[in-house]
């Protein structure tokens, strides 16, 4: 029994170890399962953060593709500015001296040609005079040379005439000003493009609307450009009419507001400048775009005119 004990007691710890060893393996088997879905989760990772960058990248690149029209005509837009900017410092415009011409050439001339005329006349009476003591054969003669030194003298005295002009030229010394809004065109370093607002004086007239136009297509002044001011309006532009029916402001203008070549942008800018600056005008709420006086539906690259625009539509 003794003996049966012992290898009883022999065979227990067997027993124990075979179980230890399974409780091993059971207890080492959790450790195995989570380290693949570890793996798992590092790689799911690893294919997302690859998929965000490769979607950024092609939206990134979708975005340029569909806005690059914008960004090439943004930047020839630049180029032009800066070859504009660069010509008005290299050519001085000289437009100012040509005021002064007629002022240069009074109608002080006339003055002087009645002075002529006023010792012409004293010869004439001696002639009467003389023919007077001769016989009347001989006076008869002398009445003859006597009839057209009168005619001379008329004609001479006409060109007092001319005094007139001195006259209606004096009423434009005092000229009455008022002042008017315009808007130009600004482009920043960084390439955007602002409005800027611009007051000037202007003579009262009866056509105050197509004076502030006419004003605007000229373009800005010599401090106005050294300020950075342009106008995208095409030159060569004319007003052709300026009317006001109801609210709306009906503009014609000529064929060359219809070729812009700086693109949207420059259309946008150009359509800005005469919308801002006609709606300033207390009874215009939108303006009707008209070419040679007729309705067209787009301007340029698909900017639809065919309606009364106003502020904020673009």
């Amino acid at each position: 029994m003794a003996v049966r004990n012992g290898a009883g007691a022999k065979k227990t710890p067997a027993k124990n170890t075979s179980n230890s060893a399974k409780g091993g393996q059971g207890s080492s088997s959790p450790k195995g399962s989570s380290s693949p879905k570890g793996s798992q989760d590092r790689k799911l990772g690893k294919y997302w953060a690859i998929l965000f960058w490769l979607v950024f990248v092609i939206v990134i690149y979708g975005l340029f593709w569909f806005n690059r029209e914008t960004i090439v005509n943004s930047v020839q837009i630049i180029r032009n500015e800066r070859t504009a900017q660069r010509m008005a410092r290299e050519n001085v415009p000289a437009p100012v001296p040509s005021p002064p011409a007629p002022q240069a050439a009074p109608l002080a001339p006339p003055p002087a040609a009645p002075a002529p005329a006023q010792p012409a006349l004293p010869p004439a009476p001696p002639p009467e005079v003389q023919p007077v003591t001769p016989p009347p054969a001989v006076a008869a003669p002398a009445v003859q040379p006597a009839t057209p030194a009168p005619a001379a003298a008329a004609q001479t005295v006409a060109p007092p005439a001319a005094e007139p002009p001195l006259q209606a030229a004096l009423p434009h010394a005092p000229v009455e000003l008022r002042e008017r809004t315009l808007y130009f065109i600004q482009i920043d370093r960084s390439g955007m493009v602002f409005r800027s607002r611009v007051s000037r004086r202007l003579p009262v007239s009866a056509t105050p609307m197509t004076d502030t136009l006419n004003a605007l297509i000229a373009g800005p002044s010599e401090n106005e450009q050294r300020r950075g001011l342009i106008t995208l309006i095409p030159p060569g532009t004319t007003i052709l009419s300026a009317t006001v029916i109801g609210q709306t402001a009906h503009i014609s203008f000529s064929e060359d507001f219809r070729y812009n070549t700086y693109g949207v942008e420059g259309y946008i800018g150009q359509l800005r400048q005469v919308i801002y600056t006609v709606t300033e005008f207390p009874n215009v709420n939108d303006v009707q775009i008209l070419i040679d006086g007729r309705r067209v539906d787009f301007l340029g690259e698909g900017i639809r005119v065919s309606n009364p625009i106003r502020r904020g539509t673009f």
